[in-house]
């Protein structure tokens, strides 16, 4: 069962998304490997679900618009921020309580300061899944457990049974990406839009440059023609919220 709000979403998302003025750069981030098959502990709904997810967010304008895209449509997604970029995160924390609340946004925990998980002592990886998940529950009233997504995709079994031991044992990585972790063209962006939006992917995205502002009626058109329905990790894997 997807929901009231994805129903709403799939007959109305015609209606408009929203455009966002371009904002400043933030710290560099190296860009993460070449898409990688996801981890699914469970098979996809039936249908063609699609999950659309948002890492990082140090762009206080990049994260305002991914927010009022949802907030506007009714898309399903979930982001998947750090905590260190708290500043671009806070003001929208009041506009997507409601939307957690409804099922239709989920936050994941992509730790609290973007580190390279297996170049660091486990002492400090539980840290960072820690002090995330603390900030997401004071921030946004939820959990992130039990889902995680290691920056740049480097994990390890060693890193693994820390996070697991510190409640987080599904690592979700991505099948398809924007490859925006960097400045991109909106031609280049669009092509991997239609390259990796198919139905049964996690998709990666971020909210840290302009690019994707202006591009949202087109990605949304390109979903709708394939019929495909965005859904939350927690749809696209049968679990709930506690």
């Amino acid at each position: 069962m997807l929901g009231v709000g994805l129903a709403a979403w799939l007959s109305g998302w015609a209606a408009g998304t929203v455009s966002a003025a371009p904002a400043r750069g933030g710290p560099a981030i190296p860009a993460p490997p070449a898409p990688v098959a996801s981890a699914q502990p469970t098979p996809p709904p039936p249908g063609r679900p699609i999950a659309l997810t948002v890492d990082d967010g140090y762009a206080p304008q990049v994260v305002a618009g991914y927010v009022e895209f949802a907030r506007r449509t009714g898309v399903h997604l979930t982001f998947s921020p750090n905590g260190t970029y708290g500043r671009a995160w806070a003001p929208q924390a009041a506009v997507l309580r409601p939307l957690i609340d409804a099922g239709q946004v989920q936050i994941m925990n992509h730790t609290y300061s973007h580190r390279w998980l297996t170049r660091i002592p486990a002492g400090q990886v539980r840290e960072e899944l820690e002090r995330n998940e603390q900030w997401i529950a004071a921030t946004f009233a939820t959990s992130s457990r039990p889902y995680w997504r290691p920056p740049f995709g480097a994990h390890n079994p060693a890193v693994d049974a820390i996070a697991r031991d510190t409640g987080f044992p599904r690592p979700v990585m991505w099948s398809g990406s924007y490859g925006d972790s960097t400045v991109v063209t909106p031609q280049f962006l669009l092509d991997q839009a239609r390259r990796y939006l198919t139905a049964g992917r996690i998709v990666l995205g971020h909210a840290n440059h302009p690019t994707v502002l202006g591009l949202f009626d087109q990605i949304t058109s390109i979903m709708r023609d394939r019929g495909l329905q965005p859904v939350t990790l927690d749809e696209f894997f049968g679990t709930r919220r506690r």
